[in-house]
């Protein structure tokens, strides 16, 4: 009999073991989520819709607890975590309001008396998710997913099985059937069997771009439909009139917010040469006032890494990028799963530190001789997933908009995800997209419906 353990980083601590699923269990798990689903589609958008204002209401009755959960089997500084809950509860209410009209019958003039489309749920959809944001990455593929009338299957982040175990327990308690959301602890052996099963009808995957290629393929084997939101290198740009004073904090933010640990997080700074010593003093200040330590202080802001071996890892993108030249301008010290906030400078093409994503609080700051340069730099990466430009020549900023092949293109603001906005990648950071209506309409059949009469 096989296990998963969930593992505190910070302590070490071991703090709970869970029962991973056989075949036969595998095979009643498929049965509950394919019958729930033949009932669960016929129910009204109405009716799902209400079901979201209820989980909202959940998350939030006891948001402390589920952010000191994540603080303990990913190390999430609390303070984090207690955010984390609040835009999942936002994301509820924000589908719970605009389902129906999200889900309506889309009317088409043609020549028959009435053409229109129909939006469909397709099944049962398996969702492969990250630990960095256990519950936000969940909860905004399956409020939609599940209003639209499919069931989930949840197979989470192997380090944060209690995190998966009490979203199902949260859907359940805000009156979703039994069978409709289902975590899941199986291996990767294992997930062939599942995404061949007919019951299943799509994969969505957050995750490394490993990962991805490998859901993709095994998905595409079988025809089954896919949203793929991969890694991410984004870049901040910052140009030479860049308001300093104002956005310094968001410019930190966007790189160590969840201790760098983010897709989205900035992880280039390609900075103006005019402005880029006083940006380098700056953000170094800052960086180094950030308060380090348990990830169940309040006060915390960068805790420990999520498992040893990804700062051992992001340790050796370092020190290659250092053999090629990289300069280390502050921090670069690691103990067991804690990573010093670091800024690295004389980052150049061809190095770790700039050609691969940097998942922890590691700062790539890069030197551009003008504005066109900056942008020829940012684009230079084999992902997609997003860019932010900093300056107060706006004007100037919207017109790059062509020129950045991301997903998301930010003017003053770190990139971030919203329920209101769609959210995705190009390149190898993916495809598909979540949240707003698109991410809703990602798992129906959008049916032609013509009618003569």
């Amino acid at each position: 009999m096989e296990y998963i353990e969930s593992i505190n980083p910070y302590t070490g601590e071991t703090l709970k073991k869970y029962k991973m699923l056989s075949d036969n269990e595998i095979s009643a798990v498929l049965d509950s989520a394919g019958g729930c689903y033949q009932e669960w589609k016929e129910e009204s958008v109405e009716h799902r819709a209400a079901l979201l204002k209820k989980l909202s209401s959940l998350l939030l009755k006891k948001k402390e607890n589920y952010a000191m959960l994540m603080s303990k089997e990913m190390g999430k500084p609390i303070k984090q975590g207690v955010s984390e809950i609040e835009k999942c509860a936002w994301a509820c209410d924000f589908y719970a309001k605009n389902a129906v009209q999200f889900l309506s019958d889309d009317l088409i003039e043609t020549e028959a008396d009435e053409s229109f489309i129909s939006y469909d749920p397709l099944g049962c959809i398996l969702a492969v998710m990250p630990w960095n944001f256990p519950f936000w990455q969940v909860i905004r593929f399956a409020a939609p997913t599940l209003t639209a009338g499919n069931s989930v299957l949840l197979k989470h982040a192997s380090n944060v099985p209690g995190c998966a175990m009490v979203l199902q327990e949260l859907f359940l308690e805000a009156g979703y059937p039994e069978g409709c959301f289902q975590s899941i602890f199986v291996g990767h052996g294992q997930l062939e069997s599942i995404v061949a099963n007919p019951i299943v009808q799509g994969v969505t995957l957050t995750g490394s771009e490993k990962a991805g290629r490998a859901i993709a393929a095994m998905a595409g084997k079988y025809l089954k439909k896919t949203v793929m939101e991969l890694g991410g290198n984004n870049a901040c740009i910052v140009w030479e009139d860049a308001d300093l004073d104002q956005y310094m904090d968001t410019m930190v933010m966007a790189r160590m917010q969840n201790t760098g640990q983010s897709c989205i997080a900035a992880k280039r700074f390609i900075v103006v040469d005019e402005i880029y010593s006083e940006f380098l003093m700056r953000f170094r200040d800052k960086i180094s006032a950030l308060k380090t330590g348990d990830p169940l202080q309040m006060d915390t802001e960068i805790g420990v890494m999520a498992r040893e071996d990804l700062a051992v890892d992001l340790s050796r993108q370092v020190s290659d990028s250092i053999d090629l030249g990289a300069k280390v301008y502050y921090g670069n010290k690691r103990e067991a799963a804690f990573y010093e906030p670091t800024i690295l400078t004389e980052v150049t093409p061809g190095m770790p530190a700039f050609n691969e994503e940097l998942f922890g609080p590691v700062a790539s700051v890069i030197r551009a001789s003008n504005r066109r340069d900056t942008i020829a730099l940012a684009i230079k990466s084999k992902f997609g997933l997003g860019t932010m430009l900093f300056t107060q020549d706006t004007d100037a900023a919207l017109d790059c908009i062509s020129d950045i092949p991301d997903g998301a293109f930010f003017i003053n603001e770190l990139v971030k995800s919203d329920p209101r906005l769609p959210f995705g990648g190009t390149k190898l950071s993916g495809y598909g997209r979540e949240l707003s209506m698109e991410g809703m309409l990602e798992f129906v059949n959008k049916k032609t419906v013509f009618l003569k009469k």
